[in-house]
């Protein structure tokens, strides 16, 4: 029996259902509590980290992109699943072109704030916090004209209905979309884990987190880094840093072997200026 550590929230238990009915073996749900803020996504985390490090559970499902670059020692990344739908939704409207001015957006992602800031700076974003059933009803009673949310989050709770449309414009999260399977490095043996890695969306997660590593950012950081594999095995990685208020940022896209492609980005990035505007 593999006891798989998950956070409480619908969404996680759902993402951990995926996972267990994957490994190569009889699994068991056990959810993990966190000290601290709800909204604190590396409380979540390191709650997990410490399940697996004492002994409580024997994997850890995390959403990727909430995994931080640097895990705690003796534990590691064994499985990327096929990934879901990457791309950020807007809810309430077709897209950011149909806001009217000064129309309230919202969001809990500095990165998608910042995105969205430099895009239409004549709109007001706002925080919304709470699970995604209650930003929806928040959306409904008029606290905002539209919300920005996880294209994934959404399709995995069964909300696709929600989606007004998809925001191609905006460079997501590393490792959106994706789950993480966290346990003790070696604790596992390989047919436990065959059914449930997936060799492209690992490519894309693994240069994804190391351009986020190289710039030094974290899931509370305004970066994008959104990789697609291409014919040949190649990868296509895009990145996006700026400012929170939007008023200054850089994107850029290489394409090469996925070894070393996020390092290379970040190398660029920096040289357009990328330090100063995380700093």
């Amino acid at each position: 029996m593999i006891r798989v550590g998950t956070r409480g929230s619908a969404l996680a238990l759902t993402q951990a259902a995926f996972v267990g009915e994957r490994l190569g073996a009889e699994c068991e749900l056990v959810r993990i509590e966190a000290a601290g803020p709800v909204d604190d996504k590396s409380r979540w985390v390191s709650g997990l980290e410490r399940a697996l490090l004492d002994g409580s559970v024997d994997v850890a499902v995390h959403s990727a992109k909430d995994v931080p670059a640097e895990l705690a020692d003796g534990l590691e990344l064994v499985a990327i699943p096929e990934r879901e739908d990457p791309r950020d939704a807007i809810c309430g409207a077709r897209g950011l072109n149909d806001l009217a001015s000064g129309a309230r957006v919202g969001t809990s992602s500095l990165r998608r704030a910042a995105q969205i800031r430099a895009l239409r700076p004549d709109v007001e974003v706002l925080e919304v916090h709470g699970n995604v059933d209650t930003r929806l009803r928040k959306l409904a009673d008029g606290q905002y004209d539209a919300l920005v949310l996880a294209v994934a989050g959404l399709v995995r709770l069964g909300r696709s209905e929600a989606i007004g449309g998809v925001l191609d414009e905006l460079v997501p999260a590393a490792g959106q979309g994706a789950l993480a399977v966290e346990a003790l490095t070696g604790s596992l043996l390989e047919p436990v884990l065959s059914g449930v890695r997936d060799a492209d969306a690992t490519a894309c997660v693994m240069a994804e987190r190391e351009l986020t590593r190289a710039l030094g950012a974290s899931c509370n950081t305004p970066v994008g880094a959104h990789a697609t594999v291409l014919d040949g095995g190649d990868l296509s990685l895009t990145a996006w840093v700026g400012r929170p208020d939007g008023s200054a940022w850089v994107r850029d896209c290489v394409r090469g072997p996925a070894p070393g492609l996020g390092a290379r980005i970040a190398d660029r990035l920096l040289a357009a200026g990328a330090a100063e505007l995380l700093s």
